[in-house]
């Protein structure tokens, strides 16, 4: 077996990688439990929903952009990923609000922000991200 094989199957990195995400699983119960202290249902269920699918596009899109191999590239298409990610929150909270009450778009607000708190303070544990190598990148000149 070579190194990277090794590091990619080792347990600690499948341990580092479930930690990245256990903010998914704290949204579900943190819904649950909301939904059932009496939490408008309907800004809970969509401000859930929402995070977990900005969460799988995250994913989906990073693989993607890995892919690139111009700079440019991956740095404008890392940048549109942000933002639609970012809107498609922000159309969540609107959405509960619009179809709802004012009470279900306060409650998608509150269960994003606390979902994006517990993301960036997982994130801040976690350390740096691993130093990423350019040497393959072709320059068109």
């Amino acid at each position: 077996m070579n190194t990277l094989y090794q590091n990619a199957h080792s347990p600690e990195r499948v341990t580092v990688n479930a930690f990245k995400f256990a903010d998914v699983p704290l949204v579900v119960i943190g819904a649950i439990v909301a939904v059932a202290l009496g939490a408008p249902a309907l800004g809970v269920t969509l401000g859930a929903i929402a995070w977990i699918l900005q969460r799988i596009l995250q994913v989906t899109d990073r693989r993607f952009i890995r892919k690139l191999h111009d700079p440019v590239k991956q740095t404008g298409a890392t940048v549109t990923e942000s933002f639609g990610r970012i809107w498609l929150l922000a159309g969540a909270i609107v959405i509960s609000g619009v179809a709802g009450s004012r009470k279900d778009g306060l409650a998608a607000a509150i269960l994003i922000f606390a979902a994006y708190s517990v993301a960036f303070a997982i994130r801040l544990v976690s350390g740096p991200p691993p130093e990423r190598k350019f040497d393959d990148v072709r320059h068109d000149s």
